[in-house]
């Protein structure tokens, strides 16, 4: 292929979470979180493995920002765990906690590495989730004050923030189908989560505006939603159905002020949007500078008026959807590999939703990865499969922007091989190796790739 160019300026990177990285779960006043007590709950997670050690980042923060340093990272997208801040949720703030993050946006600073901020990547103070978690209002209030607190330590060296990661996983999954923390299997809550995480995420977002934020968004999940069949109606039915539950029940409260009135009608079958108060549509719509893009793969549908599928992510969806299973190579996760993907959902977005810079804040793969690092030698893992996953990526990318997207730059998921989930630690998206016994660090091939494109700004 040919050689292929990024704009001036892009922005390469690389992203993480807290709960998968930092571990010290109980260390300078951490609170529990509803991870902590989920991954305690008996079959949730694979193995009972959990986030107590992870990666130890707590601890090792200054050697993996020199990693970051050396790969010639520009960015480093991190969550601060809210129970770190307010170990309960509420009340006074826990000055180690954010002694902490003041030390490593420092070390990033120090290095030329940009800090991104992201205030919630799902680890909810477990206080908070016993009074309902995001199913009360109030939590959306709460966080609202949680992000002013941080932004009152941070927020004169870092310049650009974000809200919530995928409020889609933390309602549909947390509240819907019960894979992810705090498992409940409930529409109803699954819906008022929904509505609650972006009131929370507008709340937040005008208070961080008010602080003088350089630089306010939120990263969802976006879909790129396909029909099994391109000349089905019922196909395309399921896909609108779809699109509505997974895409525009978020972009179009933030982007246009109103949910849609095709999934308020869908919603009102399991749920009355009582929760939905005169005004908070408005609010959730507050002005963001910047909207993060997190894309792994496609979703294909099909309708089935028979009354078989449905997907328990997707409230309502049972008796009228088929979720087809992913062909063609997959990741260690099972999921298609598909990059047009990319090039179709970014180009997706920038039609129906002009006007607001996106960024890639998350986009990787989980592979096997069992030579090398482990090795008696220490051998870099030699993962040509990651590779080749970024680079038809990152060229999906490229193609969106030459179609006049407005894409700012690429954050790779995910810097460290790290506790993944309800998976544990048995699926591995690091571009470095960690030997979970000894904490070390290895760049694996990918890594080294990857400082090779930040170094042309190409490929």
């Amino acid at each position: 292929m040919s050689d292929l160019r990024f704009p001036e300026n892009f922005l390469w990177g690389a992203a993480t979470a807290a709960y998968q990285i930092e571990g010290a779960a109980r260390d300078d006043g951490r609170g529990p979180s509803i991870w902590d007590t989920f991954s305690r709950t008996p079959g949730k997670v694979y193995q009972g493995h959990t986030g107590d050690i992870a990666c130890d980042h707590y601890h090792r923060y200054t050697e993996d920002v020199a990693l970051m340093a050396e790969l010639g990272l520009r960015a480093y997208r991190f969550s601060v765990a809210w129970p770190r801040i307010q170990p309960d949720g509420t009340g006074p703030v826990n000055p180690r906690g954010l002694d902490f993050y003041e030390r490593l946006t420092d070390a990033l600073l120090e290095r030329g590495i940009d800090p991104i901020i992201t205030l919630y990547h799902w680890d909810l103070p477990q206080t908070l989730q016993d009074r309902g978690g995001w199913t009360n209002r109030e939590t959306a209030e709460h966080f609202a004050t949680y992000a002013t607190a941080v932004h009152a330590r941070l927020g004169d060296r870092v310049r650009t923030w974000t809200t919530l990661n995928e409020p889609w996983c933390s309602a549909y999954l947390g509240y819907g189908n019960g894979v992810h923390a705090p498992g409940e299997q409930d529409p109803a809550a699954a819906f008022t989560a929904v509505h609650h995480l972006l009131l929370g995420h507008g709340l937040a977002a005008r208070a961080l505006r008010a602080a003088g934020a350089e630089t306010v968004g939120i990263t969802l999940n976006p879909a790129d939603v396909r029909p099994a069949d391109p000349d089905s109606a019922v196909d395309a039915a399921a896909v609108r159905l779809v699109d509505g539950l997974h895409n525009r029940i978020f972009l179009d409260p933030l982007l246009r002020a109103a949910y849609p009135d095709d999934v308020l009608e869908h919603m009102a079958r399991m749920v009355e949007p009582t929760f939905v108060r005169d005004g908070d549509e408005k609010l959730i719509a507050a002005p963001i500078d910047l909207l993060g893009v997190n894309y792994y793969q496609p979703t294909y549908v099909a309708g089935r008026p028979d009354g078989a599928g449905g997907g328990g992510a997707y409230p309502g969806t049972d008796g009228a959807v088929e979720f087809l299973p992913p062909v063609g190579p997959l990741t260690d996760m099972g999921w298609m590999i598909e990059p047009a993907g990319l090039t179709r959902l970014l180009e997706r977005i920038a039609t129906d939703y002009p006007g607001v810079p996106l960024l890639i804040t998350e986009n990787g793969a989980a592979f096997p990865d069992k030579a090398g690092a482990d090795g008696p030698r220490r051998e870099p893992v030699l993962d040509t499969d990651r590779i080749a996953y970024l680079d038809g990526h990152l060229r999906a990318a490229h193609e969106a922007i030459a179609r006049g997207v407005d894409l700012r730059g690429y954050l790779v998921w995910s810097l460290l091989d790290n506790f993944e989930w309800a998976e544990g630690y048995r699926r591995r998206f690091g571009i470095v190796h960690v030997d979970y016994l000894t904490q070390r660090r290895t760049p694996k091939a990918s890594a080294r790739w990857y400082q090779e494109v930040i170094s042309r700004n190409g490929l």
